[in-house]
This record gives structure tokens, C-alpha cells and sequence, in this order.
């Protein structure tokens, strides 16, 4: 039954994925609809108008509008309805990604968008040359197209509108077919005081109402985009708060195993001191107390992500003492080679949670050494600007597609090998930077490697968030 309304909601989407352009089509067609009745009336009460003309001008709005739809349809494939859940499970919930562009926002649609309501000024402006001009009580449509301009698309192209709006009022008190049942042609004898007066008070009124209506709309444009940004940052710390209680779980259930290792490992160093060995086996033991202080160092911060380290202090730091850290629990730190930068600049002050931001920016190099093979060599430096520090991490493997790059930081999306990632580090990362309020960014070249820039606030710790460490 639930796939079943899905499956008929499906040609609904597509409207609601094209935005205020469906709005644009549906207008246009009452529009023709109204021009239509207006005409029939006037038959019906015996108004003698040009009625070849006026028809004329309401097909070619009904061909232009048509047009238009049939071209919004099929303009953008990637508008396609997206479904929460699969159907064999039943799926009932219809979502369209937030992040996800309208069709408004496509140059061409946009410019098609202003050209169609530049047309239609132009068109009321001849269908009342033929019926009256500005004694034709329809002249107030004017402000009905610049209020609808002014909601549907940028503030600049609304201005156009009114521009060729006065233009086109100004023409009619010049010169129109005049229609006896309504009245006297105004000033028939040129522009006199009346005919200035309507002209200034049209100026005014059409300058008023495409302000009020464009300075609103870009208001009620601003306060969605928080709003949606806030629903995304709140969706995304849901999902940071399952990940720290996931990782909990899994620092609780590894600790036991992973201290039997530890044990046994040290056992067998101490019977196996004093026996002739190969030193390969004295190599192996040393590589397992290795990996396993460096398992502690993990669980130690797994479990940091969802307990007190959710509300770790900001700290004094400097870049390099930042750097010092980051390297800290880097991976083999012999093919990690970090760029100095001046005295001043390696000394500049910071306030940050210094193991989050350590973490992160560890999660990059230790990508930049799995994408860089078993003797690449990772590059780090930082640039320090008035309000902003810089960390450039540089890999030398073979870069990334830009279909790659578009789903980076996605969680759960990785390029490497089975069993050796899963897809949360860049994203974790991702999302630090961003709590931060700051940016992460990624060029690359296939065959030439990647970079990756994390641009971090120099922030007043007044003013600090709470951070996860990742």
C-alpha cells in the first residue's frame, strides 16, 4: 500500500524540485485563462475591440508557456525524485535532498525565467495599446507582474522589469486605441498635469512595490538557508553522537583482547630472552609492541569521542606546537615531511581544542600515506594569515576523478582497499573543521596527487564551541 502511494506521488516531485518556476508556469497560465474571460466578456456586453490582435497575443503567451514547461521537465535529469528506503521494504517517506539545487538555480532557466516576464510586461503593455490604454482598469497588472518578478527571481533582474513597466505605461498615455465605453482618452491634446501626475504616481508605486517585495523576499530566501543549515548541522551531530557512542562500544569490547595480546606478546619476549633467534623474530616482537601502543593511543581517543572530550577546554597553543602534536601519532613520521615556516608565523598564537584539531588533521596525512603507496612521501606545511591558519596536506599518489572528489567526506564512502578503511575519518574530519567554523577543502589531478587545505579560525575562546575529538 505504501509503495503503491509512493509510486503515484512520484510525478508530484518533479514540480516541487523545479521551485518557483512551477509557480511561473502556473501564473502564466491563470493568466491566459483571466485574458480569456476578459475577452469573451467584452464580446458578450459588445465592447468593440481589436479582437484579432488581442487573441493573437494570448496564443503566443499560451505557446511561450507551454514551451517553457516541456523545457523545465527535461532540462535537468539530476532533478529526479529520491526515495527513503527501498520499495520491497515498504518505503513511505518521500525526501528530496535539502542540498540538492532547484532548477531555479540553473543560469539558462534563470535567464529564460526573466525573459518570459519581460515578455509579459511587454504583452500587457500591447493588449491595452488595443483596449484603452490607461483607462483600461486592467493597467493595474502592472504590479501584479513586478510583485511576482520581485518573489521569483534576482533583485537586479526586478528592476529591469520596472524599468521597462514605466517604460511601458509611459508609452500609453501617449498613444493608445481609445475605447468610448471607458471613457475619454486622457490629455488627448498631449501630456498635461494629469497625464504627469499618473506617470509619477505609476513611478513611485511600481519602485515601492518592487523594493518592499525584493528587499522581503531576499529576507525569507536568507532565513531558509539557516534554516536549512541549521537542520543539516543538527543531522550531521546526530550522526557524530552515534559514531562516538558506536566507537565507545567498540573501545570497550577491544580493550579485553587487546590486553591479552599485550600480555602474551611480553610473555613470550621474556622466555624468548637469552634463546638464539632469528632476528627477524625480534624484529616481529618490537612491531607488535609498536602496533600495540599505538591500538592504546586509539582506544584512548575512541573513547574520548563520546565522553569528557565532547567538552574539552580550548586551549593556548601555537602552529607548532599544533604540528608537534599532529605528529605525534602519525605513522610512519619518516615519510611525513613538514614545511617550517617562519619564526613568527610557527610561534603565532592559537586558541583551539588542540586533539580534535590534531586528529584531523592526522586523518589526512594518514590518507595521504595510504593514497601515496609503501615509499611516497606526504607533504605538510601551514600558512598563517590575520584571522585564519592554513594546514596544506600534499600526497603524491594518483589523485582523484572529480565524481571522487564531489562524494569525499561522505560518511561511509571510501576508495580503499576492503579491510583497510571504512569512510569516517574524512568525514569526522570534515565535521571538526566545520564546528569550528572552518572549511576543508580538496584540488587534485589524476596521476599528479592530492592537497587538501584545512582553513581554521584563529578564534577568541570566549567565543568557543563544543568540539568532538575524532
Amino acid at each position: 500500500m505504501n509503495s503503491a502511494v509512493s509510486r503515484l506521488a512520484l510525478p508530484l516531485i518533479p514540480a516541487a524540485r523545479l521551485g518557483s518556476s512551477t509557480w511561473l508556469l502556473h501564473l502564466r497560465y491563470f493568466a491566459i485563462a483571466g485574458q480569456l474571460v476578459a475577452i469573451v466578456v467584452s464580446v458578450i456586453i459588445g465592447i468593440e475591440l481589436q479582437y484579432v490582435a488581442l487573441l493573437a497575443f494570448v496564443g503566443m503567451t499560451a505557446i511561450t508557456n507551454v514551451t517553457y514547461g516541456v523545457y523545465l521537465r527535461s532540462s535537468d535529469p539530476a532533478l529526479e525524485p529520491t526515495i527513503d528506503g527501498d520499495e520491497s521494504e515498504g518505503a513511505d517517506k518521500l525526501q528530496i535532498d535539502p542540498e540538492r539545487p532547484t532548477i531555479d538555480d540553473a543560469p539558462k532557466v534563470r535567464t529564460l525565467t526573466l525573459g518570459l516576464m519581460l515578455l509579459d510586461l511587454m504583452t500587457l503593455t500591447a493588449m491595452l495599446y488595443f483596449s484603452g490604454g490607461p483607462t483600461n482598469p486592467f493597467s493595474f497588472f502592472y504590479f501584479v507582474n513586478l510583485a511576482v518578478g520581485g518573489v521569483m527571481i534576482w533583485p537586479r533582474a526586478a528592476w529591469s522589469m520596472t524599468a521597462v513597466a514605466i517604460a511601458g505605461y509611459g508609452l500609453l498615455l501617449i498613444d493608445s486605441v481609445p475605447v468610448p465605453e471607458l471613457g475619454p482618452t486622457i490629455d488627448p491634446d498631449g501630456l498635461g498635469l494629469r497625464s504627469i501626475g499618473l506617470m509619477l504616481a505609476f513611478t513611485t508605486c511600481a519602485s515601492v512595490v518592487t523594493y518592499f517585495v525584493t528587499r522581503t523576499s531576499g529576507s525569507l530566501r536568507a532565513r531558509e538557508k539557516e534554516l536549512r543549515e541549521s537542520q543539516l548541522a543538527k543531522a550531521a551531530n546526530r550522526r557524530i553522537e552515534a559514531l562516538t557512542t558506536l566507537a565507545a562500544g567498540a573501545a570497550h569490547e577491544l580493550a579485553t583482547p587487546l590486553s591479552t595480546i599485550d600480555v602474551i606478546s611480553r610473555e613470550l619476549g621474556r622466555h624468548l630472552e637469552g634463546v638464539e633467534k632469528p632476528a627477524s623474530v625480534a624484529e616481529d616482537l618490537r612491531l607488535i609492541d609498536h602496533q600495540l601502543e599505538l591500538c592504546r593511543h586509539i582506544l584512548q581517543r575512541m573513547r574520548g569521542a563520546a565522553g569528557d572530550s565532547m567538552a574539552q577546554q580550548w586551549y593556548k597553543t601555537t602552529v607548532g606546537e599544533l604540528i608537534d602534536a599532529t605528529l605525534e601519532g602519525v605513522r610512519d613520521p619518516h615519510r611525513v615531511d613538514v614545511i617550517d615556516g617562519s619564526e613568527d608565523d610557527e610561534s603565532r598564537t592559537l586558541w583551539m581544542p588542540e586533539e580534535a584539531v590534531a586528529q584531523a588533521i592526522r586523518n589526512l596525512i594518514h590518507n595521504g600515506l595510504d593514497a601515496s603507496g609503501s615509499s611516497g612521501r606526504v607533504k605538510v606545511e601551514s600558512r598563517i594569515g590575520v584571522q585564519y591558519v592554513e594546514f596544506i596536506v600534499t600526497d603524491e599518489g594518483q589523485g582523484m576523478t572529480d565524481e571522487v572528489l564531489g562524494r569525499i567526506g561522505d560518511p561511509f564512502f571510501t576508495t580503499k582497499e576492503p579491510g583497510r578503511g571504512i569512510g569516517l575519518g574524512l568525514y569526522l574530519t570534515r565535521n571538526v573543521v566545520s564546528q569550528l567554523g572552518g572549511s576543508l577543502q580538496f584540488s587534485s589531478i589524476p596521476g599528479r596527487g592530492t592537497s587538501a587545505v584545512v582553513k581554521l579560525p584563529i578564534a577568541n575562546p570566549e567565543n568557543a564551541p563544543r568540539v568532538p575529538v575524532v
